[in-house]
């Protein structure tokens, strides 16, 4: 065997476990919405609980990714690719053996934190074992569709191993992948560091996930600790506290986590809003579905997953097809009519009701998937196009800290209208049963938080009339949170109308170098990657 052949094939085995690592991070983005009724019964959890499942990874994952690309940068990157897998791998094993929602919570924060690590810095990784230009852009393309792959596969791997093994199963499938990919590339894996000097900016951390945290809780807690309490209006000040803090240190700081430069230009701002909207109204769609089809329809985790194909499979095509349109006639148009799209899919599911078959709605996730894919691979366009080349890589940073903050916040608002709604609508909708007066007020106590696992507290009597009553109050609280998604949607194409130019664009200032790096040799973020 000659030298290249040896040293190509040595190269293909690192991508392959970089990408492994990879698709563990994207997968439990996903793969954990079908097992959500589950662990809502075994754990007791309601509502709330069921959201911070999925915030707690996604805010600490948002949040940390800026740093986390500095941080290899400065101590190096297999050190540090290293530290996050075998930190992803080992609290993995924390959330498959939690026994409380706190254990649970803890797990599903610090996977977020090691998640972070890995995506900048395998990006990172690729690049530096890939020195051909051609070679390169064909691991990058490789490395990036990984994560549609996890988003695709996410809800119907979930649902088989949630059915057949128990929710925790979908924690337990890390651990030899994590295991595996860590012997192999401690022996791969070489070590290489930015050639430009960092400094981290720790305060602006801290100042951006306190800001980020402070608004998700208030948001999620509102409606348990009551929207007028101390806590909650002290949740909200504190947050816009932080922030003007933070924006007023990044203005100062000579290599800050987030240039406040970017946003002078209009293209970045809207780029941001956009990414921000896209996932918003996703990741509610998703929570909010996964809870209805399997709470009020009764679908098991793999009949959950199957429908879930009707989302999934279309963006992971789709991104791909959006990125060559932008390029070839700029970045607008695909915006307003991928708006015009998602917003479609979002206000199709507002037809659904208890009992909705999969041939009423398969069309509206279709419409969501595309129009997604149309919104955000464009938005990533415009914004690494109206950057300097030097900064390419933070700007693509940029992009999808964005996304992972609209996913905080898609999951935390779309829960909270649910649970407003349900909770105002209870009394009422329970009046009409002719059920006694206790048993009414008892109902309202179980099922107020959303746990609907809690009707079978209830006297075997009435357990069929409160499900039939409460049911469709249930769907109309989802109905108001697609319904406000769709808006955002439609609020993201006009912004992209009204400032972005039309046209191909004729020069790409951030596509880095032809080689597609930036200035410490990291490629540019690839814009159909994240989904």
């Amino acid at each position: 065997m000659s030298d290249t052949t040896a040293q190509g094939q040595r190269k293909g085995l690192l991508l392959a476990f970089l990408c492994f690592g990879v698709f563990m991070v994207y997968l439990d983005a996903t793969i954990v919405n079908v097992a959500l009724p589950d662990i809502q019964e075994e754990l007791s959890t309601d509502i709330t609980q069921l959201q911070w499942i999925i915030d707690a990874y996604t805010l600490t994952f948002a949040c940390l990714l800026l740093t986390s690309g500095t941080l290899g940068d400065i101590l190096g990157r297999k050190k540090i690719f290293l530290a996050g897998l075998v930190g992803f791998t080992l609290t993995s094993v924390l959330c498959a053996v939690s026994d409380s929602i706190g254990l649970l919570l803890v797990g599903r924060t610090l996977q977020g934190v090691c998640g972070s690590v890995m995506i900048p810095v395998s990006l990172a990784l690729v690049s530096a074992a890939y020195t051909s230009p051609a070679a390169r852009a064909k691991a990058i393309g490789i490395w990036a569709g990984v994560g549609g792959i996890a988003l695709s596969t996410g809800p119907v791997l979930g649902g088989v191993l949630v059915d057949h093994y128990g929710w925790q199963s979908i924690f337990w499938v890390n651990a030899p992948v994590g295991v595996i990919a860590t012997a192999v590339l401690a022996r791969l894996l070489t070590e290489n560091r930015s050639v430009r000097e960092r400094r981290l900016d720790l305060v602006g951390q801290l100042l951006f996930i306190t800001t980020i945290a402070a608004l998700a809780y208030g948001l999620i807690e509102g409606n348990g600790k009551g929207w007028t309490s101390g806590i909650i209006l002290g949740a909200f000040a504190g947050s816009a506290v932080t922030l003007l803090l933070f924006v007023l240190w990044e203005l100062r700081h000579p290599d800050p986590m987030l240039p406040m430069s970017f946003f002078r230009s209009p293209i970045v701002v809207v780029a941001g809003i956009v990414n921000f909207l896209s996932l918003f109204g996703l990741f509610a769609a998703i929570f909010l579905l996964t809870l209805y089809l399997q709470s009020i329809n009764r679908l098991s985790s793999v009949e959950t997953g199957v429908r879930f194909l009707a989302l999934t499979v279309p963006i992971m095509i789709a991104s791909f097809a959006a990125s060559v349109v932008a390029a070839k006639i700029g970045p607008r148009l695909p915006i307003a009519v991928g708006s015009v799209l998602s917003a479609g899919g979002l206000f199709g599911l507002t037809v659904l009701e208890t009992g909705s078959g999969f041939g009423s709605y398969w069309w509206s996730l279709a419409l969501l998937g595309v129009g997604v894919s149309f919104t955000g691979a464009p938005a990533t366009v415009a914004l690494l196009g109206s950057v300097p080349a030097e900064q390419a890589g933070t700007a693509s940073g940029v992009s999808n800290t964005f996304r992972q903050v609209g996913t905080v916040f898609g999951v935390a608002l779309a829960g909270a209208l649910l649970l407003r709604h349900l909770r105002d609508g209870m009394p009422g909708a329970l009046a009409d049963t002719g059920l006694p007066a206790r048993t009414q007020a008892q109902a309202v106590d179980l099922l107020g938080d959303g746990d609907l696992s809690r009707l079978a507290l209830l006297p075997p009597g009435a357990r069929g009339p409160v499900m039939e009553a409460v049911s469709p109050v249930y769907v109309e609280g989802m109905h108001l949170a697609m319904e406000i998604a769709g808006a955002g949607a439609l609020v993201g194409g006009l912004f992209a109308l009204v400032f972005l130019k039309g046209g191909r664009r004729t020069e790409a200032p951030g596509a880095a170098a032809a080689d597609g790096r930036d200035q410490d040799g990291l490629p540019v973020e690839t814009a159909g990657q994240h989904s």
